[in-house]
């Protein structure tokens, strides 16, 4: 068997890993991952982070110039130097990219120009509103004071309720109204200015998708304050998060009537007209919160900290678009709409053109108004290439030793061989652990030893988790190790679709994978004598037979509900679109195993980024003193 040193050094190459995180940001040559799709002597590396090493070498290319160059002058530049292999459906792509990034610097200053006009107009019409409360207020304070000097009838007259008015209806009116004063006395809320269309880049498994779309999300570095990248698995967590949050705060709201706002507190009104003031401060927030899926919009793409004095333009790269469940269309639809409309620039990429996404017709009419949207925002592109090039480049490369098939007496000895290594060279204390998953779960970790970690597929992929503790395993652990994979077929057709969403996760953030299968790459999701995995007229995961299981229990706190209890959201997922599925998890598994993807874990890999980081803080900590 080959020599497996292809990402793990000795204790004597200490220093040579500290000089090499040092220099990455100025090398051109590690550009290791920068392309996994394409690449002439070996693939790149994973979606979560690809755009990290293309940053760096579009840095390092910068040396020179006085401009960083774009993703057609990247692409160029690494197909000359024999880093990719010439496609022009690439390179079609790439500069259709570079157009794009050719308008932001000019939008990015509109942007910001827009959002201090908002801000201002924004605080005046608070102001405006907030004197309009304080007039009401008075002429309630006077109301109250009046209405004592009259008693029986005189006092019944002055209070003047109204007859047959529904609850809630007179607080409704009242907001209607001051909005309606508000509008007459504030100028109109300012105009964004038209935003530059983005790209919808759509094709085959392994075409270059991601490459590109990370390949440019690297480069408006500097050029766009507000950046967000998200994989499909990764999107709809958080959209699930944000919504449980917005839930919650409105549930405590409630409980929280009678409370008075700080600055109403201090107010020289009576305690009655404080609690009316507050009561109508709710209110509004209530009234602005009645669609909750703009809520979580507009906070998809701001950090709390970081954004707070928000200006600027935005962007938002979106790996994979799918519709795999209603609550995906409704989600993916309802957000993307609200951000296109309020100048959101989308680069996204998907294995279907936007007309074939929602092929089952699932609430088709809020589907067609958002392709509507999709089609007046973004540029439709289909990269066009046949070739799958994470397969064309795992051809030409050698030492495929980490992955382990069949499972064999001789082959588990290998298997096991390669952890022992890998455990000693990283200190070879073996604990369990607990590590925090989203919602405020955990996962138990059996086997853990410094970024190492050991698990079983049935405990993995046998149990009712989701991307949530795939994405926690992929943050922790820069190496992963999974025993016993077996050959997939319909009767454990909701542990393949776990062990796919696993291996995208795994891939995401650059994670190094070591497996023991019975079958190889290929023949892993070809069905087994029991059947095969597809069932093409009725193919269904986590559905009824579980319950929806797997996607309740990630979102076991995070509920999509309108009461706050957990619903149940059945996938239905299509025969072709579980073919995309299973095609890219081996081109994936295939690209994963290969000596340029190995050598750029430890440059990529979010526990070494993290490395990298806080030693480059230290090493200016140091330079200051």
């Amino acid at each position: 068997m080959a020599k497996r040193n292809s990402i793990f050094l000795s204790s004597s190459d200490t220093s040579v890993i500290k000089a090499r995180k040092m220099m990455m940001v100025r090398k051109a040559s590690p550009i290791s991952r920068i392309l996994c799709l394409g690449l002439v002597h070996g693939p790149a590396s994973s979606n979560y982070s690809r755009f990290n090493s293309l940053r760096s070498y579009s840095e390092s290319l910068n040396l020179s110039h006085s401009k960083p160059p774009g993703p057609l002058a990247l692409y160029r530049n690494l197909v000359e130097k024999g880093k990719l292999q010439d496609d022009p459906n690439q390179e079609r792509v790439a500069l259709e990219l570079e157009n794009l990034l050719g308008r932001l610097e000019q939008y990015e200053r509109e942007m910001e120009d827009y959002h201090e006009r908002l801000a201002k107009w924004e605080e005046k019409r608070e102001n405006e509103r907030r004197r309009l409360l304080m007039a009401e207020a008075e002429h309630k304070q006077q109301e109250g004071i009046s209405s004592h000097r009259f008693t029986g009838a005189g006092r019944w007259l002055f209070r003047r309720k109204p007859e047959n008015v529904e609850p809630g209806v007179g607080k409704w009116v009242s907001y209607l109204n001051r909005e309606k004063k508000l509008d007459s006395l504030v100028c109109s809320r300012p105009t964004a200015p038209p935003a530059p269309k983005g790209l919808y880049i759509w094709g085959n498994v392994g075409s270059g998708k991601t490459m590109l779309m990370d390949m440019f999300y690297g480069v408006t570095q500097g050029i766009v304050k507000h950046r967000r990248r998200y994989h499909f698995h990764e999107a709809m967590l958080k959209i699930n998060e944000q919504m449980h949050k917005i839930w919650k705060n409105q549930v405590e709201g409630k409980s929280l009537q009678s409370s008075i706002s700080n600055w109403i507190i201090n107010l020289p009104f009576d305690t009655k007209v404080k609690e009316w003031l507050a009561a109508e401060e709710q209110y509004k927030q209530e009234a602005q919160m009645q669609n909750i899926l703009l809520a979580v919009a507009d906070k998809l793409l701001i950090n709390q900290q970081a954004d707070a004095d928000r200006k600027g333009a935005s962007i938002l790269c979106f790996d994979e678009i799918q519709t795999v469940d209603v609550f995906a269309i409704v989600a993916l639809s309802g957000i993307l709409s609200r951000l296109l409309s309020t100048g959101t620039v989308l680069v996204a990429t998907s294995n279907r053109a936007p007309n074939d996404l929602n092929q089952d017709g699932m609430q088709r009419e809020i589907f067609e108004k958002f392709l509507a949207k999709l089609d007046e925002h973004c540029k439709i592109v289909y990269i066009g290439s046949e070739i799958d090039y994470r397969r064309l480049i795992a051809q030409r490369s050698i030492d495929q030793v980490h992955y382990f098939w069949p499972l064999d007496s001789v082959v588990l000895e290998d298997y096991e061989k390669m952890w022992h290594e890998v455990t000693g060279e990283e200190g070879g204390q073996i604990t369990s652990l607990s590590i925090p998953v989203m919602f405020g779960r955990i996962l138990e970790v059996p086997e853990s030893c410094h970024g190492v970690a050991r698990f079983t597929f049935e405990y993995l992929c046998g149990q009712p988790v989701g991307a949530a503790d795939y994405i926690a395993v992929a943050e922790n652990y820069h190496t992963v190790f999974i025993s016993d994979i077996p050959v997939m077929s319909m009767r454990i057709r909701d542990k393949a679709r776990r062990f796919i969403t696993l291996i995208d996760e795994l891939y995401n953030h650059h994670c190094h994978l070591v497996c023991s299968a019975a079958s190889s790459i290929d023949d892993l999701f070809q069905g087994t004598e029991e059947g095969t995995l597809l069932d093409l007229e009725s193919f269904q995961f986590e559905a009824e037979t579980e319950g929806g299981k797997l996607r309740r229990n990630v979102l076991a706190v995070g509920t999509v509900g309108s009461g706050g209890s957990s619903t149940s959201i059945i996938s239905m997922i299509s025969g072709e679109e579980e073919t995309f599925a299973f095609r890219r998890a081996v081109s994936r598994l295939i690209e994963m195993q290969t000596p340029l993807y190995l050598d750029g874990v430890r440059n990529l890999h979010p526990c070494f980024r993290k490395e990298l980081c806080q030693e480059s803080e230290t090493t200016c900590a140091t330079n200051l003193q």
